[in-house]
């Protein structure tokens, strides 16, 4: 038994630190996958939705810390019951997202590993099966540190947890696992290689054939079949091949303006989701850095998700020179974790991005 709890307590252990630290790594980016959680058509809990920031940095920091105190030893039963709580709520949110289809992504590693919804369920049940070996067998789970340096270890681990979860609060990630990271050209990323997987469905046909119900499958086809058609449903056995950027367009009055936009040699896109929850007090300094890009002959563009009566007033109030563009809010949440952010491409190339606080790190040539 101890050998085995031994085995279970690596695991789980050196599991919740990476998972933890991916998703300190970007608590903005995991907060967000709790709103879509508190969300109404989901666990409805929009009470929760304004908090969701600060329990994703409550929970990634607890997450780490549960995973080193595992390790360590340091306080082994309060530890042990932590992680069965907190696996038992992890289970069953990867269980209702999978079973009612809700949400397609549990985040559990944020963007670094994408895992369907039964996969998620999966690695839930099996930490819940390690940390229950770990609960009846918490007697073999020792240290080689004193107390002292348990409590050492913890305390400075809380501390570089809060410290670096500042830092990437006020600026990016500083680990970019996202189709939008520095270097990535938005158009490759939206392109389908020519051997990729198709998606295939079979096609359950229904007819009313002498009185008696009729069903014929097939992968699309239309049957030839002498009855009367009642109706069709559809099921997908292959997933196809889905492009790491989909859903990205650049709109202006209905029109999708991306393909030409993104041949610009020089072009600065200032990104804010939802103007209502800018930090607006950066857009003072956005007008000087956008108006030192166009006259280095740089194309500038706004992209909001917000109506034109926020981005006419924004530009107005701000004299600022140039106009906004209509893009989908959960494409620009992805695209940069700022808001607003600053994006500078060459032919659709990222070459630099930039929170609001780091503006004066802009370069144009």
């Amino acid at each position: 038994m101890k050998y085995i709890v031994t085995l279970s307590r690596i695991i789980v252990g050196i599991l919740f630190i990476i998972s933890g630290f991916i998703k300190l790594n970007d608590p903005v980016g995991f907060s967000f996958k709790l709103e879509e959680y508190f969300s109404p058509g989901v666990l409805d809990l929009d009470f929760l939705m304004p908090y969701a920031l600060g329990i994703s940095i409550f929970v990634v920091i607890l997450e780490v810390l549960l995973g080193i105190m595992l390790l360590i030893g340091f306080r082994a039963r309060i530890t042990v019951w932590s992680l069965l709580l907190m696996i038992i709520f992890f289970t069953f949110l990867t269980f209702y997202s999978a079973y009612f289809n809700k949400v397609t992504d549990c985040g559990c590693f944020g963007d670094a590993i994408k895992l369907t919804p039964w996969e998620s369920f999966t690695k839930d049940v099996v930490l819940l099966v390690l940390i229950v070996v770990l609960f009846l067998g918490v007697k073999y789970i020792g240290s080689p540190f004193g107390d002292g340096s348990k409590r050492l270890i913890v305390g400075l681990s809380l501390l570089v947890s809060a410290i670096f979860a500042y830092y990437v609060l006020n600026h990016l990630p500083a680990l970019d696992f996202r189709p939008y990271k520095i270097g990535a050209n938005i158009e490759e990323g939206m392109s389908v290689p020519e051997d990729a997987p198709v998606a295939i469905f079979d096609y359950s046909w229904k007819f009313n054939v002498n009185g008696e119900e009729k069903v014929v499958v097939t992968n699309g086809d239309y049957p030839a079949v002498d009855g009367e058609f009642i109706g069709v449903e559809t099921k997908e056995i292959q997933r196809g091949y889905e492009p790491p950027i989909h859903d990205f367009t650049i709109e202006m009055d209905g029109e999708d303006m991306a393909a030409s936009l993104l041949q610009e040699p020089k072009l600065v896109m200032v990104i804010a989701y939802d103007m209502a929850k800018s930090n607006y007090r950066a857009f003072a300094e956005i007008k000087e850095v956008t108006d030192k890009a166009m006259k280095n002959g740089y194309k500038v563009i706004g992209m909001s998700a917000s109506g034109k009566d926020y981005t006419q007033k924004l530009k107005r109030e701000y004299q600022l020179g140039f106009d906004f563009y209509f893009t989908d809010e959960t494409t620009l949440k992805t695209i940069v974790r700022s808001n607003p952010g600053v994006l500078v491409l060459e032919k659709g190339t990222i070459i630099q991005k930039v929170h609001y606080n780091d503006l004066e790190d802009l370069k144009f040539e």
